[in-house]
């Protein structure tokens, strides 16, 4: 692999990279490089925490001279507002000896202040593409001098419903640019985006989205249902020597509140959670938290812990089995970060056991099963809403069943479905005043109005 010293980088840019104590670039850092400094379209498929951020910035900043112009000409959309936050901090890590002016916006907050920050000046904007479409509709951010764009975390940003907004940004930016689109997973949205927008993309790919990672060990359990899981999970998390930093996927919010509830009885100071309802000072107070190892556990939903650089977490648990396979290994990149080595904990119910299984097809690997520890975690009885059966009221006297209606109801039902003809008096007079189709018919029609 080669060092940052053979990239052709400025000496701020090294001196930058000297202080953060980095050497050697990732592999999607080092082939990125030279494509995105040509200028050309560029599509990187990579997973994250594969150093993304520098792989576009790199290049960037090192093309990006000094300007007083008050419009910024680099543009960056990422899914969710927390990206946002991390990627300025990168930014401003990297470009630390250079006079680049970084401006990070997003929802939740004062439109006004921004607008503000954006009469001030920027080189650099980083959005996410709700708040980024309506500062643009509100002229309050000209996009004449956009000259590169970056759509991070793009297959995120589709999942969160932004198609169309991307769309209408495409649409008011310079078509005379340069897109760079990175994503985890190439879907059937992805490559509809890249065919219509990019013009004759290079793309590079690093690690197949299925291959297992070297550095990550991977067990699961089988367990029956929900508070079964919760038993199960607080017990192990007991060992705090082993379990030190731990990140627990759940596949909505709903249960990442009713297991932060449960757990929050054992762990309180201990635990924090994240999920798109919260309020965004919340959750950035909660990442802050468990990324300085003030709170050992963090519950998050998938598309929250998306992108987000916390580092050296010993444990992911995947207390709900993922439904899409590829959403398995991110979940379980947050862990093994850095040549360190992770742990991966799958939790899986008799209902999730296909979902695990297409997991193990996607990677190739059968992930080890461990025994449940029966005699020291309690079988619960309790079942959450969605695991309940559903009741079918046979003998509710007000829910007609038609299988075991009456003559009558039929005989209504046969009646009901007969088209209604507009009434006889309507019908005669269609009849006489038929619409003629020969002549003959035109005459028979006006003798019979002398009539």
């Amino acid at each position: 692999m080669s060092s940052f010293q053979e990239l052709n980088l400025s000496k701020q840019l090294h001196y930058a990279l000297d202080d953060l104590g980095f050497q050697q670039p990732t592999p999607i850092q080092e082939k990125s490089f030279s494509i995105i400094l040509s200028g050309k379209d560029m599509v990187g498929i990579a997973q994250t925490g594969t150093g993304k951020t520098f792989a576009y910035m790199l290049p960037i900043l090192r093309d990006l001279k000094f300007s007083k112009q008050l419009n910024p000409r680099v543009m960056i959309l990422v899914p969710t507002r927390e990206l946002v936050l991390q990627i300025v901090e990168e930014i401003e890590k990297i470009a630390k000896y250079l006079n680049v002016r970084v401006l990070g916006v997003y929802g939740g907050t004062n439109i006004n202040t921004q607008k503000q920050a954006i009469a001030q000046g920027t080189d650099i904007i980083v959005a996410t593409p709700g708040r980024f479409y309506d500062l643009a509709l509100s002229r309050a951010l000209k996009l004449k001098s956009i000259q590169k764009l970056v759509i991070d975390e793009v297959d995120v940003m589709l999942d969160l419903g932004f198609r169309f907004q991307l769309l209408n940004i495409f649409e008011i930016l310079p078509e005379r640019r340069q897109n760079i689109m990175f994503s985890a997973t190439m879907t059937d949205d992805v490559d509809a985006l890249i065919n219509d927008y990019f013009i004759a993309p290079t793309k590079i790919s690093v690690a197949v989205s299925g291959t297992p990672l070297d550095n990550i060990s991977q067990q699961c359990y089988n367990v029956p249902n929900f508070y079964t899981k919760v038993n199960l999970l607080s017990f192990l998390l007991k060992d705090k020597e082993t379990y030190h930093k731990v990140l627990v996927f759940v596949s909505n919010k709903k249960s990442a509140d009713r297991l932060f509830e449960a757990l929050k009885e054992v762990y309180d100071s201990e635990i924090c959670v994240i999920h798109s309802n919260k309020t965004q000072n919340y959750r950035i107070r909660s990442i802050k938290q468990f990324d300085k190892g003030e709170n050992r556990i963090l519950v998050a939903t998938d598309v929250m812990a998306r992108g987000l650089d916390l580092s050296e977490i010993s444990h992911v648990f995947n207390f709900d089995t993922p439904n899409f396979p590829e959403n398995y290994m991110h979940r379980i990149g947050r862990t093994g970060r850095a040549e360190h080595e992770g742990k991966s904990i799958l939790f899986s119910t008799e209902k999730e056991q296909e979902a695990k299984e297409a997991i193990e097809a996607l990677m190739s690997y059968k992930i080890p099963m461990l025994d449940f520890p029966s005699g020291e975690v309690e079988v619960s009885k309790q079942l959450t809403p969605e695991e309940r059966p559903k009741i079918i009221e046979r003998d509710n006297p007000h829910r007609q069943n038609r299988e075991t209606a009456g003559a009558s109801f039929h005989e209504k039902s046969k009646k009901n479905s007969k088209i209604n003809q507009g009434g006889s008096y309507r019908r005669e007079i269609a009849k006489k005043y038929k619409k003629p189709k020969t002549r003959g018919d035109k005459n028979y029609n006006k003798r019979n109005k002398r009539k």
